[in-house]
């Protein structure tokens, strides 16, 4: 009996999950029957009145603090409502992933998507090599990925599963719908990926979350882990990296950039580095959420002091090296990606 009472504790959270099915399936029918527009404003109202209740609007409040310490409250708060509006949007969009992106060039008349940057996408699908492309929870940071799909670029998207049962089962099968390929990031699925870009493909990543095994780089003025995979796989493959973002702009419309590949620091053998790499990705992903703070996600806990390594001081050497031996190891980096 103790047993049974102990595998139905452990086990409640779980099933706790899948009873939420039914009504996540609700939900996402009535996003679909509402529209993109009525759905998204419906999301947008429900996040910006229950998200400041939420204990992650304080973490929102307090990475806002720490990231602008000379702007005024009023102008953080305004900031952190703004980015709960893009989230409750995001949310509500996941019901029309296949019909949000609409950008064709050769189209004439108005579109709910443009797209900056095609002669870099061009090139990275018709050039023949493998590539990597890193991107961030900014606007709706799942369209790249269909852009990919619409546009025969060979891209695999790496994501994290929601841990919710639920929502994680019906992200999948609206990703699967409009998406190309997709790779879970579970331990062990760093092989993979690695097949992926040995094959010639493209393997997309958001890099703007907290990865314990990471690499120390700086952001927004604070030092914080990033997942060094990408930099990792750039070093052994000296393939082109290019970042991609999303811009959410008036009247439920948005706007893709494509960076240009980054020219990646490298050391004295002319191989990348990886901490140099990631630190060029991250500034990059900086200016994107300076640009749009309020289109970023600021309830994460991306900067977490305690669990920084300790520096040290190599020998022969006046520069701190920090001590993280587990960042030498590419396998080490797949169980926590995102």
């Amino acid at each position: 009996m103790l047993r049974l009472a102990l595998i139905l504790r452990r086990s409640f959270p779980r099933l706790a999950g899948f009873a939420m099915i039914p009504l996540i399936r609700a939900l996402v029918w009535l996003a679909r029957a509402l529209g993109p527009d009525r759905s998204t404003a419906f999301g947008a109202a429900l996040l910006r009145t229950v998200g400041p209740l939420l204990p992650a609007h304080r973490t929102a409040m307090a990475n806002l603090r720490a990231a602008f310490p000379d702007m005024p409250e009023a102008e953080r708060k305004r900031i952190a409502l703004e980015a709960w509006d893009n989230l409750g949007r995001t949310g509500a969009e996941y019901a029309h992933l296949d019909s949000l992106f609409d950008f064709d060039p050769d189209a004439t008349g108005p579109m709910r998507t443009e797209v900056a940057g095609i002669d870099h996408f061009a090139t990275l699908r018709d050039d023949g090599q493998p590539g990597l492309i890193f991107s961030a929870h900014l606007g709706n940071w799942e369209l790249p990925a269909i852009c990919a799909a619409r546009f025969g670029l060979d891209a695999t998207a790496v994501f994290r599963p929601p841990n919710n049962p639920a929502a994680a089962r019906l992200v999948q099968e609206v990703r699967r719908r409009s998406m190309g390929g997709l790779a879970a990031s579970t331990p062990g699925a760093v092989f993979a990926m690695r097949d992926v870009v040995e094959n010639g493909g493209h393997l997309g990543q958001l890099i703007d979350q907290h990865f314990t095994r990471g690499v120390v780089v700086e952001f927004m003025g604070r030092p914080c882990l990033a997942n060094p995979l990408l930099a990792k796989l750039a070093r052994h493959y000296d393939c082109p990296v290019h970042g991609v973002r999303v811009v959410r702009l008036p009247e439920g419309r948005f706007r893709l950039e494509l960076t240009p590949p980054l020219d990646l620091p490298r050391n004295a053998d002319g191989v990348i580095d990886v901490a140099g790499a990631m630190q060029a990705m991250t500034a990059v992903v900086e200016g994107w959420v300076r640009e749009n703070p309020g289109q970023w996600l600021w309830m994460h806990r991306r900067w977490r002091p305690d669990m920084l390594p300790k520096a040290r001081v190599l020998r022969n050497t006046s520069q701190p090296m920090v001590e993280n031996p587990q960042a030498n190891v590419i396998s080490q980096t797949a169980s926590q990606t995102l």
